[in-house]
């Protein structure tokens, strides 16, 4: 009853916000919503799969480049959105195939060196726009509906936003949802009982590649610009940071973490903004904060926001954590 009532309450919020906040305002809820998207999906692979991956801004861009070269070569805008995240799995599956047979740290420098190349790509081919990018890309529509102002953006992407966090509610909650748990644990031990490992590995790859290739459509619509400075490596970083402080293998979480992430973000932006601050301060802040963050994090947090404060709840009701119940 009381997750019924917080849902309503945060869906009842989600739809009024954009009604009431001004243009400037609108523009962090729409990122922030974006950055959420993104953010499950890195919370699915990490948290369900137990695979690290610091190249999402890689798939982000490929969601917003595929999206907005479709639009500006004239088609619909509704099948350049559609294929954004078809664009994005398809990488992911053919990236992932060689990718995925590395582990921990090996993995995830190659998901950084697979966004570093695909940057540089980017700044290099002609059709990509080069270091420019591309600009005058069509407002989003539907048929003869365009949506123009930034609170139509808004409801589109938690729109987006709610869609993703269904899809992965269904895929945690099912057969191969558990199997994923399994596979985080121990690979062993999951091949041992027959889980086809490294298919589902690929699977959940494309499957949060997808999420962020639809993010990424939905950015370069509202933007109507995408370069590779868009995109820079340090995007990637920040979904870690807000998928691991929100809470790894939570579908809140990830909302939480990256409502957390992106209301710092523009704080430092606004300290670093200010008169007498050098110019490398907005990039020094950053990474100095989400060390910061992630060290207090793993310190006191050790499973993020979430489960502390849903584990909190429950031990005054008196009923144990998740934890204790699973070694009952």
């Amino acid at each position: 009853m009381i997750r019924l009532a917080a849902g309503i309450l945060v869906a009842a919020v989600t739809l009024v916000l954009p009604a009431v906040l001004d243009d400037s305002v609108l523009a962090v809820y729409i990122l922030l919503g974006l950055a959420a998207m993104v953010t499950v999906g890195v919370s699915l692979l990490m948290g369900y799969a137990g695979q690290v991956s610091l190249g999402q801004g890689a798939f982000y861009a490929i969601g917003a480049y595929t999206a907005a070269l479709l639009s500006l070569g004239g088609v619909p805008p509704v099948a350049g959105l559609v294929a954004a995240p078809v664009a994005a799995a398809v990488s992911a599956l053919v990236i992932g195939t060689p990718l995925l047979r590395l582990r921990g740290h090996h993995l995830a420098f190659a998901t950084l060196a697979m966004q570093l190349i695909l940057l540089s790509l980017a700044g290099q081919l002609e059709f990509t726009g080069g270091d420019i990018g591309l600009q005058g890309i069509p407002q989003f529509s539907v048929g003869p509906f365009e949506v123009g102002s930034a609170a139509a953006y808004a409801y589109m992407t938690w729109g987006g936003l709610a869609l993703v966090m269904l899809v992965t509610h269904n895929v945690i909650t099912s057969r191969p949802g558990r199997a994923l748990r399994a596979l985080a644990t121990s690979e062993t031990a999951a091949a041992s009982s027959g889980i086809p490992v490294g298919r589902y590995k690929l699977v959940v790859f494309a499957l949060s590649a997808a999420f962020a290739g639809l993010a990424g459509g939905i950015y370069c619509f509202y933007t109507g610009y995408v370069a590779p400075g868009s995109f820079p490596v340090l995007i990637s970083i920040q979904y870690i940071v807000m998928a691991v402080v929100g809470g790894l293998g939570t579908i809140w979480g990830a909302v939480v973490g990256a409502t957390a992430i992106t209301l710092l973000v523009q704080g430092l932006d606004s300290l670093a903004s200010l008169p007498g601050m050098p110019t490398y301060a907005p990039s020094v802040l950053s990474y100095a904060v989400y060390a910061l963050v992630l060290i207090v994090v793993v310190l006191f947090m050790p499973h993020g926001l979430v489960p502390a404060v849903s584990g909190r709840l429950q031990r005054k009701r008196g009923n144990p954590s998740p934890e204790k119940r699973r070694h009952r």
